[in-house]
């Protein structure tokens, strides 16, 4: 297993390198920024990219996943209902993504937004039981991802209580690893730890462990912080439905 975690400043976030260096095998979730570094760490760890997932269409900054696979010679994966205009390879809850003995499957965590998809990684060489899961926006250190810039609060808190009882069945011992941290846009109450796990938050993640529907609806659309500036407009050019400003 080959891993490495991208810590991003401006904007605040999280992108990863992951995959086999046995067989060459591997993927870059949420890049952000200048599309070197995950080149290079790709070289420099033997591994070709064969995917490049984006957890959701990111309202808080422009993704380079479409310039990263393209350079990589890589498929661009989004969920299967992404509202996206250009082609990509779409997964749905269940599919599984092959990097030689490491496996990636998809878990459709709506909530933050409607396509948004975490990530279960296991290393067949350990064990089958799975090891980490990619979170993207939907459960971070201290707190989940806000639910109101893809549709209305209520709805997207609605939904994301469903994903929140998913997530709460994984092992306890399965580990966090999240698309944000401290000072990112896209939660209120985020820890500068940027990695968990899931025993750990469902016993001091205080929106994760509320256990009541209205009860966490009512959280979650209270006190909304403001959007990030340009939210709408940079998920429309994240979706490929408007040109991004030169």
């Amino acid at each position: 297993m080959i891993l490495r975690q991208f810590l991003h400043t401006d904007p605040v976030a999280a992108s990863y390198l992951l995959g086999c260096g046995g067989k060459s095998a591997g993927a870059v979730v949420d890049p952000v920024g200048d599309i070197a570094p995950y080149l290079a760490a790709a070289e420099a760890t033997g591994m070709r990219i064969l995917y490049v997932i984006d957890t959701h269409l990111h309202a808080d900054h422009l993704s380079t996943g479409r310039a990263l696979a393209e350079a990589a010679g890589a498929q661009y994966v989004l969920h299967a209902d992404a509202a996206a205009s250009y082609a990509f390879k779409g997964v749905r809850d269940g599919d599984v993504l092959e990097l030689g003995n490491v496996v990636i499957r998809v878990m459709h965590t709506p909530g933050h937004t409607p396509e948004h998809i975490s990530l279960v990684v296991t290393d067949r060489t350990r064990s089958d039981d799975p090891w980490f899961i990619l979170t993207g926006h939907t459960l971070m250190v201290g707190d989940l991802g806000r639910t109101e810039l893809a549709t209305s609060a209520e709805a997207g808190a609605r939904d994301l209580f469903q994903s929140v009882q998913t997530l709460k069945a994984l092992p306890d011992w399965l580990e966090v690893l999240p698309g944000a941290y401290s000072g990112s846009v896209c939660g209120r109450s985020l820890s500068g730890k940027p990695t968990s796990t899931i025993g750990f938050e469902k016993r001091h993640n205080r929106a994760f462990r509320v256990e009541d529907e209205a009860e966490f609806v009512q959280m979650m659309v209270a006190d909304i912080p403001p959007p990030p500036p340009g939210a709408a407009q940079t998920r429309a050019v994240n979706a490929g439905q408007l040109a991004a400003a030169e």
